[in-house]
């Protein structure tokens, strides 16, 4: 697969977005071998654009792994400056299952309850919300109650 070319101002916004990134993939002294490319590849498709350190002396080398990662790996190479290489690649859209059967799962909510003197800090709840219970805005917990079915319904039933 070819790598992404990009413009020099694609490029320089990818080199900015990457200063304060540490690196997520450590190439040591066995070089680029299949396991390394795919925890690159993992890293892609997880975060975008990535930094890797590679640990060897020889530049050759390590200028070789960077073109080779990006060749094969169909990412664009956006720096290599001293043992660090930096990759981009556009993350993949993720799939979405729905499962109709699911309900909606418990949320944790901060409930602030302000003093009626001013000068105190308000007091500060951590409330645990289940998928049938609501927060009224006093911060109290309703439990919601079951539909109400009408008598014709409840008939048939």
């Amino acid at each position: 697969m070819p790598q992404i070319q990009l413009t020099p101002a694609e490029r320089r916004e990818h080199r900015a977005n990457a200063h304060h990134l540490d690196p997520v993939v450590l190439i040591g002294g066995d070089g680029l071998t299949p396991a390394v490319q795919k925890e690159v590849n993992a890293a892609l498709n997880a975060h975008g654009l990535i930094k890797v350190r590679v640990f060897g002396d020889d530049r050759a080398a390590r200028e070789a792994m960077y073109q080779q990662l990006a060749t094969d790996l169909n990412a664009a190479p956006i720096q290599h400056i001293g043992k660090l290489l930096v990759l981009w690649r556009p993350i993949p859209p993720k799939e979405k299952t729905v499962d109709e059967d699911r309900k909606p799962g418990p949320r944790d909510v901060k409930v602030l309850k302000f003093s009626k003197r001013g000068g105190q800090r308000p007091e500060v709840k951590q409330l645990r919300v289940l998928g049938n219970q609501r927060l009224t805005p006093g911060g109290q917990i309703k439990r919601a109650k079951p539909k109400q079915k009408s008598v014709k319904k409840r008939q048939a039933d």
